[in-house]
This record gives C-alpha cells, sequence and structure tokens, in this order.
C-alpha cells in the first residue's frame, strides 16, 4: 500500500506540473534530454556505438558475416537486431532469459530499420538464394532511466553508419572473406525514432523512468530522411485521441530532423 500511494504522490506532482508547461527535470514538454552519441567504441565489431540520453545509456556493435539467406528472401541480405538490459542497468532487472518487454524493444528498432529500408540488403547478396551477407546488431542497455526505444535505435543506426563492411567473393560455392577490402553499409535513408507518453491529457517527449511509471499511453514514430513515417509502435493499456496521434506525427517529423542532423554530421565526420 505504500509503495501505491508513493506512486500516486508522483503522478500528482507531475501531473501539476505539467498543467504548468513543466517536468520534473525541468524540460518543457517537447524537449528532449541531452543526446551523446560516440562512434567506435567496440574495437573488434564491424561497427559500434554508444548513446547517452542523459542518464540512460546503450552500446550496441554490430557483426557481420556471411550466411544463408532466409527461405523467402534470397535475393536480401540478413538484418537482425537483439537487445538485452544488463542487471547493473537497473535493479529490477535480473540474468535470464529476455522479457516481454526486451522482445518489444529490438523488434521496435528492427522494424524502424527494415521498415524505412535504411540499408538496401539486395547488395547484401553473394549468390541468390545461397550465400548473402548479414548484419547482427546487438544493443546492451548500461543504464536505464527511460525511453530505451530511442536510445537504443540511435545507437543501432549510428552503429551501421560507422560499419566497415568486408568483402566476400564466392569460390567453389563457399565465401570467401577478401583480405584488405572493405565498404561502408548500404545506407539509403536515416531512420529516427521518437517515443512519446500520455499521462493524462498531456504529450510529453523522451520520457524518463518516472515519466513512464505513471503513463497511460506511449507511442513510438519512425521517419525516414524524406520525412515520412514508416514504422509505429504504441504501448500502454490506454490509447490517444484522433488529436493527439496527429500532434505526436508532427512532435516526431520536428524533434527527428533535429536527431538527424546529429546522425548526417555522423557519417561526414565519421565520428561525433
Amino acid at each position: 500500500m505504500g509503495s501505491v500511494i508513493l506512486d500516486q504522490l508522483k503522478r500528482d506532482r507531475i501531473l501539476d506540473l505539467l498543467k504548468e508547461g513543466k517536468r520534473v527535470d525541468g524540460r518543457a514538454l517537447e524537449e528532449q534530454r541531452q543526446l551523446s552519441i560516440e562512434t567506435g567504441v567496440i574495437p573488434k565489431a564491424n561497427g559500434s556505438a554508444r548513446v547517452k540520453l542523459a542518464n540512460t545509456e546503450v552500446i550496441t556493435g554490430v557483426k557481420i558475416q556471411p550466411d544463408k539467406p532466409f527461405p523467402d528472401l534470397g535475393d536480401k541480405g540478413i538484418l537482425i537486431c537483439t537487445a538485452e538490459i544488463l542487471p547493473l542497468a537497473d535493479p529490477n532487472v535480473e540474468p535470464g532469459p529476455p522479457t516481454e518487454d526486451v522482445i518489444e524493444l529490438a523488434r521496435v528498432v528492427d522494424r524502424g530499420i527494415r521498415e524505412t529500408e535504411m540499408i538496401d540488403l539486395h547488395q547484401l547478396v553473394l549468390k541468390e538464394n545461397k550465400s548473402v551477407i548479414g548484419l547482427f546488431i546487438d544493443s546492451s542497455i548500461i543504464n536505464a532511466d527511460g525511453n530505451l526505444f530511442d536510445a537504443c535505435s540511435y545507437a543501432s543506426v549510428a552503429a551501421i553508419l560507422s560499419c566497415t563492411v568486408p568483402k566476400y567473393e564466392i569460390k567453389d560455392e563457399a565465401p570467401v572473406l577478401v583480405e584488405g577490402v572493405t565498404s561502408k553499409a548500404p545506407v539509403q535513408t536515416l531512420p529516427v525514432s521518437v517515443t512519446m507518453a500520455r499521462i493524462g491529457d498531456y504529450i510529453v517527449v523522451d520520457p524518463t523512468t518516472e515519466e513512464e511509471a505513471c503513463m497511460d499511453s506511449r507511442i513510438t514514430i519512425t521517419t525516414n530522411s524524406e520525412g515520412n513515417i514508416c514504422a509505429l509502435q504504441k504501448g500502454g493499456s490506454n490509447g490517444f485521441t484522433v488529436d493527439q496521434l496527429v500532434r505526436c506525427s508532427e512532435i516526431a517529423l520536428s524533434v527527428g530532423t533535429k536527431i538527424r542532423k546529429r546522425l548526417e554530421q555522423l557519417m561526414q565526420d565519421g565520428k561525433e
């Protein structure tokens, strides 16, 4: 009972601030937390990135290797995203198989990259229906303070941008590594996800753990470089009105544009 009362007190405090256009950490409702992106953090990976959204921190690595294509996608390379929340990241996390929340996290990141067609998977085919190149993107949350969706998404995109793709040739029906020859991943667009929470009648961008604990619903919208909405994921026990969904779409586009500029700079510099 004590924890329930405390949670209600927190919600009341958050709602009181929202009525004044404020949040517990001092941000405006549509303001994202400070974002830091660093690439090349895992020397042995083909690509890697560390992303911090204030106290939320994620490290993502990309492994690239030849593989067999999926049976119904013999003309495309493989893209697989996974995620894990390390026990040290959150006191409520325990070692073991991934929970439903972690599976959802990986799928949302995967869908954002896949549905925007960030990578031209057709260029990763070595021999159609026989051998392709696979990109395996693994995100590890080392500190969880809300909005893991965006943190993992930004880290995955940045890690892909930093990738060096080895060259393989087919010899005697098997892929063989060509030593010393690499290329960049065939990137076509930059997906950017923006996650928002509805708390009462208010929409807040980039919710913290406290805000997520008292939110009514959540939505993650991913756009591509052309400003098209390509992927969407709703969470929480309640929904959004039509007007709220329209507003969330507008926010996703405006906030996404700012994040995309950071990623475009990353493409130019190779680092941040």
